[in-house]
């Protein structure tokens, strides 16, 4: 109370009735997870409005599914294996057009061609009475023609507006190669023309082993020095592809040295004119040492060589003495 008789208010009451009613303090836990909520909300609702303004373009659907149907053809293209098939039908479809326009193949010269036919050539380049110049790939009908183990070489000209011309080169046989019981027609670079023996080409020289198909054109270039062996030989044999025996016509069999080979020749075609040698009843000659020749009897030889040794011997035990029994 104060002097005139008045009750003193409280500062605390004064102050209440001036100051704005103070919020409720709520939890600590309550309200982070009221502020993430809000926040989520409101960025979910600003990212469904963007996605409701978005002008989709005409036609987008119609692209979309046309997409998807090209999609399910290229699969099953792939997954069926028929691309060669529609490439192929697409390649007539396009020299069906070019022949109607003129680039058609009116003619076809080829050149160089002896073991390797007309047709063949025709099916290996890949042309045929439908085929166009115009999209004929040059390239791709050479790389063909070079998988035919007879054409060394190839060129493919395009003439326009209708003119090709194909030029080969073809390898020569050169001998035949054994391998495994197998015979095989070869060229000189070890080439496999033929897997068999054609009826032309059995008269050539036969060469049997592992790479005996690349060492033959060195062997046969130095046998051909020496004309009166070439054809008394029926095989030449590499051995350990190493050196060479040489498998005669009568059964002789000549073994060279790995070494100067030629000097070996040289000594085994001196002893064929002079003696005889290779005309005698022997089985083998062997020229391996440098400083001598060694020869082995034939086994009937042989035979008739101890049965003489033996009569010989019989003969002389058999034979007096001199100065016996009067």
């Amino acid at each position: 109370m104060d002097r005139r008789g008045h009750l003193a208010q409280s500062l605390n009451a004064q102050t209440d009735r001036t100051a704005p009613a103070a919020p409720r303090q709520r939890s600590r836990g309550g309200s982070a997870w009221s502020f993430r909520a809000g926040r989520w909300q409101r960025q979910a609702r600003r990212w469904f409005l963007l996605l409701v303004d978005i002008e989709v373009p005409r036609g987008l659907g119609s692209a979309t599914a046309a997409m998807l149907l090209l999609a399910s053809v290229c699969y099953g293209v792939v997954k069926g294996d028929h691309g060669p098939e529609i490439a192929a039908n697409f390649g007539d479809l396009c020299d069906a057009a070019a022949n109607a326009a003129g680039f058609g193949i009116s003619e076809v010269a080829l050149a160089g061609q002896h073991e390797v036919s007309r047709d063949e050539i025709l099916g290996l380049a890949g042309i045929t009475a439908r085929s166009s110049l115009l999209f004929l790939d040059a390239a791709d009908a050479r790389a063909r023609l070079l998988t035919n183990p007879w054409i060394e070489q190839a060129t493919v000209l395009k003439l326009y507006p209708g003119r090709l011309r194909i030029e080969i080169k073809e390898r020569k046989a050169f001998a035949l190669w054994q391998k495994d019981a197998r015979i095989s027609l070869i060229a000189d670079d070890g080439t496999i023309l033929e897997p068999y023996v054609p009826a032309g080409f059995a008269a050539l020289p036969l060469v049997v082993g592992i790479g005996a198909e690349h060492e033959a054109p060195g062997l046969l270039a130095l046998v051909a020095h020496y004309p009166a062996l070439v054809p008394q030989i029926e095989a030449s044999v590499l051995v350990a592809q190493r050196r060479w025996n040489l498998h005669l016509k009568n059964g002789v069999e000549v073994l060279l040295p790995e070494n100067d080979p030629e000097r070996a020749l040289q000594i085994l075609a001196d002893l064929d004119r002079d003696k005889k040698l290779l005309s005698r009843d022997i089985a083998r000659v062997d020229l391996r040492i440098s400083d001598r020749v060694v020869v082995r009897l034939s086994d009937a030889a042989a035979a008739a060589r101890d049965a003489a040794l033996k009569a010989a011997d019989s003969a002389a035990k058999k034979k007096p003495k001199k100065g016996g029994e009067a």
